[in-house]
């Protein structure tokens, strides 16, 4: 432990997530909004020098798994503690041909399709380490939507996943208990109550659109099957390590580049009651502090997701309009945390040199720090084509201006 360290990984962030002072601003990478692309990740332990066998923590947005070694060298605080598909799911990859292209595609409980191009002479795309050249797609897109056609009747037949069933739970709370009996990190879940997305997952984008202005009536259907399933998951997760967790990671992207990505009215009218229960749902079983993502100019939705009972807000898109740091800070800066927002991740952290890297940490910190209530993250995930040293100079400059004394 540094001289200037006074806390424990864990202290620092409860006092973060509590609006106290720690002792200096706790340090996140390896989530499922907070990660790295597997290439941009085999580009970074290439360059420190470090071996690991990459696994892929996420195939869909084709994140890796960071070892212990990265962990430690850029001082991270936080560790992921995640469930697993149940018994009876007999998920994976699966390679298909479809129009002289080779395809890799993974059917999710749901049973929405997400591929992936690939060529066959490069390993899987859970297994590839990326070393030759572009021999797949970055990520893997949705190629079945599989209520695309469906009714409001036709939902009654479709088989849902039991959110509840105990054999996704299966070792999860020895795995807990040895986590926090073993290390000194807050633990976090993974990304879940995904209750608005997972609904245009299954039907389709633009029919999802349509059916906001043209057919209510089955977004409201639909939208009560998904929230049952988190409702009851909840219950069977929490039931679990409820006692145990720091933090429960929940989100559904309700804004882009501009603002809103769809009506507020609709949202305030439909979504956000179901969002609100989910919430309120989760914290009757845990004092775990709920952490909230949606990307883009969120600024109107603040408030809302305040009320709904969120406390931390993430990925904290800056460098768009109202989502400038001191004009969040000064506005929200006592009743959320942010999480998320060290540096412009569109502009900045792919192209400037490390030492612009590290004044732009600089003056962010500065702003978000004051009074605790902020734990440092690149903006969503460090992305293919973030050079590596860039990388390195992000997180160094967290450590070296995160401190309060």
């Amino acid at each position: 432990m540094s001289k200037k360290e006074t806390m424990t990984s864990r202290q620092r962030v409860l006092n973060a997530l509590n609006h106290q002072i720690p002792d200096r601003v706790p340090i996140d990478l390896g989530g499922f909004q907070t990660g790295i692309h597997k290439k941009a990740y085999i580009e970074l332990i290439n360059y420190l020098g470090i071996e690991d066998n990459v696994t892929i923590l996420d195939p869909v947005q084709q994140l890796a798994k960071p070892c212990e070694e990265i962990l430690k060298r850029f001082k991270v605080d936080i560790r992921y503690l995640c469930a697993h598909g149940p018994d009876s799911f007999k998920g994976g990859i699966e390679q298909n041909t479809r129009n002289g292209k080779l395809w890799h595609d993974l059917k999710d409980e749901f049973g929405v399709v997400w591929s992936m191009s690939f060529d066959p002479a490069q390993a899987r795309p859970e297994q590839s380490r990326g070393d030759g050249p572009d021999e797949q797609q970055l990520y893997m897109d949705i190629s079945h939507h599989p209520l695309a056609n469906a009714t409001i009747s036709d939902l009654d037949d479709y088989p849902f996943p039991r959110g509840n069933d105990p054999t996704r739970f299966t070792g999860l709370r020895e795995q807990a208990l040895q986590m926090r009996k073993e290390t000194p990190f807050a633990i976090s879940t993974g990304i879940g109550g995904v209750v608005y997305e997972t609904c245009w997952y299954m039907r389709g984008l633009e029919r999802w659109y349509m059916d906001m202005i043209e057919n209510p009536a089955f977004c409201e259907a639909l939208l009560d099957r998904i929230l049952n399933f988190w409702l009851d998951y909840y219950n069977g997760f929490m039931a679990e390590v409820g006692d145990i967790i720091d933090i429960v990671m929940i989100g559904d992207d309700l804004a882009g580049q501009n603002g809103p990505l769809f009506s507020p009215n609709f949202y305030r009218k439909i979504v956000k009651p179901r969002q609100k229960k989910l919430v309120r749902h989760i914290k009757s079983k845990t004092k775990a502090k709920i952490w909230y993502h949606t990307c883009g100019s969120c600024w109107e939705y603040i408030p809302d997701l305040i009320d709904n009972g969120i406390d931390i807000l993430n990925p904290v898109q800056i460098g768009l309009v109202n989502m400038e740091p001191k004009k969040l800070k000064e506005k929200f800066g006592k009743k959320l945390v942010f999480w998320g927002g060290a540096i412009d991740a569109q502009h900045v952290l792919p192209f400037a040199k490390p030492e612009e890297i590290r004044e732009h940490v600089r003056r962010n910190l500065e702003i978000f720090k004051p009074g605790g209530g902020y734990v440092f993250n690149n903006v969503h995930n460090i992305q293919i084509g973030v050079p590596p040293e860039n990388i390195v100079a992000l997180f160094d400059a967290a450590y070296d201006f995160g401190f309060y004394n």
